[in-house]
């Protein structure tokens, strides 16, 4: 059976996800099919639905290089979604076309000082920004010219908006001194001042003549907008960072009717901080309609959620979206207020995933957190797993369970409902005394579990066969049986293929085998030169697979605890190993940042592959070993795919393809056409017959004329290869004459402008030397000529030149 077993020898990067967003302000486009986030220099844009980036804006191009940077320090997205503004270290003020990412104009700002704001008007052409300096300016971008500079804010100006009712040429500011100013950017005259907050103004939002603000003092206030006076004021007990007036249309989650006849004038805001949730106030009368329960995330959750740091709203869409603090970003539905989308922004260093569910759908992963990041991965949706107090440090999964463990000394039981991708707490494990460090789920059921710690005990977890659907309360998991199991800390624990074995691998450098049930030790493996990292079962064999700090793997003989064989290749620690392909292979992943697979049979490396930028802490494949994910501390989580069977096809395609293309070749020199046989054997890259079909050329042209026509009917990628053979003919004595009509032709075009061969640089500098040479042995060849007919001459003075002359030419016939 094993021999109609395929190995693997190719993969192919099909996704990679990494950082798309590292702070700084959100923008939405007006249709709510892409975010505009910043990255630490550039602005990615990225498409809501697939979670992947579209586009870059303000990034170097690929080959170019990424000179002196010029830090962005906001930006802003125009009502059309065709231009972006930024703001920048420098001072300076760019627009770029957002359609194809290109510079369209650069300015200077004239603000002394950061610039923390920049906005666009609906319409018209004109753009504002507020600096450190106290002003805010208000600009023409057409003409990049400074319709006006306002005044009377103090301190850092970082709330600027323009009035949405663009008859109307107001625009607010606020600043340090926590006051709203209102100006005519036309008449530069102050309006209104707004006094009433006591803090960092943080968002502001428009209803007809109403203005709605939200302040770090934890109140929010409606005001009149043409009498600057406070119509309401309300206290939210939360420091708050973003508002927005609703509109009335439809009902709230709890069956509230936003379009009733009654609150006809009444004004709806939705305000978010740093409790994480979203709530709604009916500002006019004061009075909370709506409050956000968050029945999408584990009910380890309910205390609340992440701090908020942005609420933008689409009315097209009729969704809210949510930036929180640690850059995740959550779209919800207003009519629902269910999380519709969850895009992570940033994941910092990835230490383990596994897949979850039928088929691998799921995909929960650790990333130096107190949560778990748990991802559909046919869309890449993800929610958060709150639970732990400390970081995670490891998973595992049988079916639909999941398994976590943490620096908080615990670990944690979930399920996950296929149907609704709700993910429930549903046991905790509290009997460790440090961290625990892996954690593994059985292989045949899920009612056993077992987890190691640095307090270098193993133990044995026993987990109900069911639980019930309404369960409200976080089980304590019951521990079967502990064991001190090695001298130092405790990396890795696994699980045999039939659950009855248990594999724990240490920092003393040796892996040791336990029975399952109580404990009891059954081989240790000692040969490893520094710690062990991981430890696996064979799914078909009695063998057991190491892998070291010591940058080797070792496969063992559990029946007698022997090395059956060492297998190197990796420059670092070897940090994770997997069998795959009925265990006839391995997959490893290092420190080095490269992930390997090998052949047991031969131990030879099949492919590498190298796409981290850091060391690699996981893998994980899924249960049809189609795809695996590889995750590490460079942030990047990474799916890739096996191509072997389509590379083998591509292979034989291609043979195939050559060989009809090459008898064709030696026809058309059959038939003596040369000129289609030269591009034919240029465009198969085939030296030697493309030499021959040169030779030929020159000996029927009877010089270089002929040859200089037929060079000439080539396009240009055929005199490209044509000039890299001739350089590669020119390092042959005997080639070195058609070598020499080619490059002499060619460069002859070279310098007329006619022909422009990528790395001709290199291909005069390797051409020099044996061109060279060739000279220097024909002028030899030339004074030895030169003294044959010399002597001839001093020997036969009787004899007329030219009878002496054909003498020589008979001798050299």
């Amino acid at each position: 059976m094993a021999l109609n077993i395929k190995l693997k020898e190719a993969f192919d990067v099909e996704k990679q996800y990494g950082a798309f967003y590292t702070g700084g302000n959100i923008c939405w486009t007006s249709d709510g099919n892409q975010f505009l986030c910043l990255e630490n220099n550039k602005i990615n844009v990225v498409d809501i639905d697939s979670g992947e980036v579209v586009q870059k804006i303000a990034a170097p191009k690929e080959g170019e290089e990424d000179v002196e940077e010029d830090a962005i320090y906001c930006f802003d997205l125009s009502s059309d979604d065709e231009t972006v503004i930024t703001a920048h270290k420098s001072g300076l003020l760019k627009l770029w076309n957002k359609l194809d990412g290109e510079q369209v104009k650069v300015w200077k700002a004239g603000h002394k000082g950061p610039i923390p704001r920049v906005v666009f008007r609906s319409k018209g052409g004109i753009v504002a920004s507020g600096g450190s300096d106290s002003t805010v300016r208000v600009w023409d971008y057409e003409k990049k010219s400074c319709l006006s500079a306002l005044r009377g804010s103090q301190g850092v100006v970082s709330l600027v908006v323009f009035h949405p009712d663009v008859e109307k040429t107001f625009i607010f500011g606020s600043g340090d001194d926590n006051k709203i100013l209102c100006w005519n950017y036309v008449t530069k005259d102050l309006k209104h001042t707004f006094t009433g907050h006591y803090s960092k103004v943080t968002s502001i939002s428009f209803c007809n003549n109403y203005l709605v603000s939200v302040s770090r003092d934890k109140v929010l206030i409606l005001w009149d907008i043409l009498t600057a006076t406070q119509k309401s004021v309300i206290p939210l007990y939360e420091a708050l960072e973003g508002v927005v007036v609703l509109p009335k249309i439809g009902k709230l989650p709890n069956g509230f009717n936003l379009e009733s006849t009654e609150h006809k004038d009444h004004v709806f805001a939705a305000i978010a901080g740093e409790s994480g949730k979203i709530k709604v106030w009916e500002c006019t009368g004061s009075k909370i309609v709506y409050s956000q329960t968050d029945s999408f995330v584990s009910k380890a959750e309910e205390e609340g959620g992440l701090a908020i740091t942005q609420l933008l709203h689409c009315p097209k869409t009729a969704q809210l979206t949510v930036v929180t603090a640690d850059h995740n970003i959550l779209v919800h539905n207003i009519s629902t207020f269910f999380c519709s989308k969850q895009l992570i922004g940033f994941s910092d260093e990835i230490l383990d995933i596994c897949f979850v569910g039928k088929k691998s759908r799921y995909l929960a992963v650790a990333t130096n957190s107190n949560d778990i990041k748990f991802y559909d991965t046919t869309n890449m949706n993800c929610q958060i797993l709150k639970g732990h107090t400390d970081i995670v440090l490891a998973l595992s999964s049988h079916k639909n369970f999941l398994m976590s463990s943490a620096k908080d000394h615990t670990i944690i039981l979930w399920e996950v409902d296929p149907g609704t991708f709700k993910v429930r707490c549903l046991g905790k494990g509290t009997k460790h005394t440090s961290s625990v460090g892996s954690v593994a789920f059985g292989k045949v059921s899920h009612t056993i579990c077992a987890s190691v710690s640095q307090d270098t005990c193993l133990k044995v977890w026993n987990i109900p066969k069911t639980f019930e659907d309404d369960q409200e309360e976080i089980l304590s998991l019951e521990c079967k049986a502990t064991q001190i199991a090695h001298e130092k800390d405790i990396n890795c624990v696994t699980m045999s293929p039939n659950d009855q074995l248990l594999a724990t691998a240490s920092q003393d450098k040796t892996a040791k085998i336990w029975s399952s049930s109580k404990l009891e030790l059954l081989g240790i493996f000692k040969g490893h030169r520094r710690g062990v990292w991981c430890v696996r079962f064979s799914p078909v064999d009695q063998i057991l697979l190491t892998s070291s700090a010591d940058s080797t793997m070792r496969l063992w003989n559990i029946a007698d605890n022997t090395c059956l064989k060492t297998i190197e290749g990796h420059e670092a620690s070897v940090l994770r190993a997997e069998f795959i392909t009925k265990g006839l292979q391995i997959l490893s992943a290092g420190a080095d940042g490269l992930a390997k697979v090998w052949t047991i049979k031969t131990s030879e490396c099949n492919t590498t592959l190298d796409k981290h930028e850091a060391k690699i802490w996981t893998v994980c494949v899924n249960s049809e070993e189609t795809h695996f994910f590889t995750g590490g501390a460079d942030s990047q989580l990474i799916k890739w795919k096996d191509v072997t069977e389509e590379k083998k096809i591509k292979e034989i395609e291609a043979k195939q393809e050559e060989i009809l293309q090459e008898q064709e070749l030696y026809n058309l020199l059959a038939q003596n056409k040369t000129l289609k046989a030269l591009r034919l054997a240029l465009r198969l890259e085939k030296p030697f017959l493309t030499l021959k079909i040169i030779n030929s050329v020159i000996k029927d042209g009877q010089g270089g004329q002929e040859l200089e026509t037929t060079i000439g009917s080539l396009n240009e990628l055929h005199k490209e290869k044509l000039i890299n053979h001739a350089t590669s003919w020119n390092t042959n004595s005997r080639n070195c004459r058609p070598a020499q009509l080619v490059l002499n032709i060619l460069l002859n075009e070279v310098v007329a402008n006619e022909f422009r061969p990528q790395g001709l640089s290199k291909i005069v500098e390797e051409t020099i030397p044996y061109t060279e040479r060739h000279f220097k042995r024909m002028t030899e060849y030339l004074k030895d000529l030169q003294f044959i007919e010399f002597t001839l001459r001093s020997m036969q003075p009787h004899k007329s030149n030219k009878q002496a002359l054909m003498e020589i030419d008979e001798d050299d016939q």
